[in-house]
């Protein structure tokens, strides 16, 4: 039986944030300064600007009271086809936050400096796919980063390539700007396989905006951080614990094991979905009998057998906030 416990602290603040963007340093269109003003407009606290292949730090330059930068970048490896590196057919994303005071000291010289560019592996015709997620994943830690694998279902990749990856921090389930773009921003399938073979790692979700107009892409997949302040380190302390949830809209409010019952509360939504780990048919839903209708309370009984439960809320347009699993 999973004991009982709270998925998040019952004290703190909580600070929303975007862990994947993009700027004109990469291939965003918009300033770094502009971005900030963007999210900072719309009730952000903290924000990464994950270029590619390019660690950046502005920390000194937008830090302020109530909205801070997590240094960080979105590291690559790539495969191609046979005849040139015009067609790419997979990619491994693999995002990588500063991480706390402790993994910095432990990484010394190795962590990465302001504006440090490094290459992606390129592989042409097949390759490595998991053996190179777990090269670049190894890579990012050892520099002082957690991990976040980036839109497996944007990136082409199968399952295998990435879900028996080591020190991953967390897989990046929603990603707003690829479901905009082509409807491949979504992929709970790969985490879900991932807690049922014991790995303990955490879900976000996240714009990965480049504001170039096509189609909408900011300010529509983020992460609430439950922390007592807003700083770096209590931030990026919060987030490695998982005292947080993602969410495309819905808010939570409280998640927990009591008495024997998965129990959350959040805002008016829809339907409730419990996914547990075992047996085939374990979990449950609530749903609302007219789509007019709303709850935001739900409970699932556990059966005793579950290997890890979570939750996911959505609301009638299909926004859903999702939390990380309790085992």
């Amino acid at each position: 039986m999973i004991q009982d416990q709270r998925g998040f602290t019952p004290e703190g603040n909580w600070y929303k944030g975007n862990i994947h963007s993009h700027t004109t340093n990469s291939d965003g269109r918009l300033a770094p300064a502009e971005a900030v003003r963007l999210f900072k407009e719309n009730g952000y606290n903290f924000l990464c600007f994950s270029e590619h292949d390019l660690y950046t730090d502005y920390r000194k330059e937008f830090d302020c009271e109530d909205f801070i930068i997590l240094p960080g970048l979105e590291a690559s490896a790539i495969l191609c086809g046979e005849d040139g590196p015009h067609k790419c057919l997979k990619v491994h994303h693999i995002h990588g936050i500063l991480g706390t005071r402790a993994m910095q000291e432990e990484a010394g010289q190795n962590v990465f400096r302001e504006r440090e560019a490094i290459r992606p592996s390129v592989s042409y015709g097949t390759w490595d796919g998991a053996g190179e997620a777990g090269r670049l994943c190894n890579y990012l830690k050892s520099r002082g980063c957690i991990t976040v694998y980036n839109h497996p279902a944007w990136s082409r990749v199968a399952h295998e390539e990435f879900v028996h990856t080591d020190h991953l921090w967390a897989v990046e389930i929603f990603n707003y700007g690829t479901v905009n773009e082509s409807g491949t921003g979504y992929d709970t399938a790969g985490w879900d396989r991932m807690l049922r073979d014991g790995k303990k790692v955490f879900a976000v979700a996240a714009d990965d905006n480049h504001n170039g107009g096509e189609f909408d892409d900011a300010c529509g997949g983020y992460i609430m951080v439950r922390a007592g302040k807003l700083t770096h380190e209590d931030i990026l302390q919060n987030m490695i614990a998982g005292n947080f949830y993602s969410s495309a809209g819905p808010e939570i409010y409280n998640w927990e094991i009591r008495d024997g019952r998965a129990c959350i509360r959040c805002s008016p939504v829809y339907r409730i979905d419990f996914i547990a780990g075992n047996h085939i048919n374990a979990g449950g839903s609530i749903v609302c009998k007219d789509i007019e209708g709303t709850t935001g309370y739900g409970e699932y009984r556990l059966t005793g057998d579950e290997d890890y439960i979570r939750a996911q809320v959505s609301d009638r347009y299909g926004r859903t906030a999702w939390t990380n699993a309790l085992f």
